[in-house]
């Protein structure tokens, strides 16, 4: 199995994670900015770095299950990286409740307010991606 990126897309951070090789592991990967589209630079280097053929992109749905503002917003934002990347697979994946679970999770590691405020979004990627992982083990 090849590597498999996730990503967790918001307005002002993206946070990414990156599995093992073996797709067993995920582990955070940083935290990109989502203003004037300077992430791209981030994701462009760890297309290179990594050579995900996979992409999982945290799709926000309400919790009623239906798709919100900011979900319709990064479903353009896939369409956009399907389009320049037509070799790689972008899978959107719930993402409901992972930023809260990262906060919870932090919170319980005793992690300051400010390291919290500035890693969720990479940790929010890591449990995308663990979910995912655990969903396609066979």
């Amino acid at each position: 199995m090849s590597r498999v990126l996730a990503l967790d897309i918001g307005t002002v951070r993206i946070g990414a994670a990156i599995s093992d090789s073996l797709g067993v592991i995920a582990q955070g990967l940083g935290v990109w900015k989502a203003e004037n589209d300077e992430w791209r630079r981030d994701f462009d280097a760890a297309i290179t770095k990594y050579d995900p053929k996979v992409i999982v992109v945290g799709l926000p749905l309400r919790t009623d299950g239906k798709d919100s503002e900011a979900a319709e917003k990064v479903t353009a934002i896939v369409e956009g990286l399907r389009a320049e990347y037509p070799e790689r697979n972008f899978v959107m994946q719930d993402e409901r409740f992972t930023t809260v679970i990262a906060q919870r999770a932090m919170i319980e590691a005793d992690t300051s307010r400010r390291k919290r405020r500035k890693n969720v979004d990479k940790v929010a990627a890591v449990i995308i991606l663990e979910d995912w992982l655990e969903s396609h083990r066979q």
